[in-house]
């Protein structure tokens, strides 16, 4: 795969030999953040875990202090007073079952978090098609199901961020922007590794963490030592 000129010579700053304490990590990837946009900064965490059996499944939540940097649009499934609370709390977009044509037929998908109450599981499922591959399913681990739909929206608003394993038994989250202060990152990096260690399957044999990588959008990715999160 061809490179970039900028991406090549970001690549010659980094020492692939060496695992990088999280503050030189945080410091390398910022300064190799030279996109004309705001790029995300994102840490990637390969785990020891098999996700093909249920108990050594990862999926959760976290808020992270300073955000993501990214205005997130919440849509809520409610009905009855909940669909006011919704609107009242903040929700971009609210509605029940009139929504479904408009997201099957439509392929309307102009948010990026979906929150419902549990009575609206059952309308929310038939769905499950289009959102599941998005990552867009409602879950009650990621408190995307829930009856206080007024927590749900403040909590995504104020940063909160979905952590799961994919097909790979990788793990990939936004901690940021470049822009964020290397203070603001390391924040948001150390709570998400803190809820990513609770997480830990009880089931798990072996290592947890392989292996941890920041990267920017557009930049290299800079390996950190992961002994210093075991």
């Amino acid at each position: 795969m061809k490179r970039g000129k900028k991406y090549v010579e970001a690549a010659k700053k980094i020492d692939k030999t060496v695992q990088y304490d999280t503050a030189d990590a945080i410091s390398l990837v910022k300064s190799n953040a030279t996109a004309k946009f705001d790029e995300t900064i994102e840490v990637h965490i390969r785990t020891g875990c098999d996700g093909r059996h249920a108990e050594q499944q990862i999926r959760g939540a976290v808020v992270l202090p300073h955000g993501t940097g990214k205005a997130v649009k919440v849509l809520v499934f409610a009905k009855g007073v909940k669909l006011d609370e919704a609107q009242a709390a903040g929700a971009d977009y609210v509605g029940g079952e009139e929504l479904l044509p408009k997201i099957q037929n439509e392929g309307w998908l102009d948010f990026d978090v979906v929150v419902a109450t549990p009575d609206m599981m059952g309308v929310v499922g038939r769905l499950g098609r289009v959102l599941g591959p998005k990552g867009l399913m409602p879950n009650p681990k990621a408190g995307t199901v829930t009856m206080d739909v007024t927590k749900a929206i403040n909590d995504i608003k104020a940063g909160k961020i979905e952590y799961r394993l994919d097909k790979t038994n990788i793990i990939h989250v936004p901690i940021g922007k470049a822009s964020f202060t290397e203070e603001q990152l390391a924040d948001n990096f150390q709570t998400l590794m803190d809820a990513i260690n609770k997480a830990r399957p009880s089931a798990l044999k072996g290592q947890y963490l392989k292996s941890v990588t920041i990267t920017s959008t557009m930049g290299p990715g800079v390996k950190l030592n992961v002994t210093k999160f075991a």
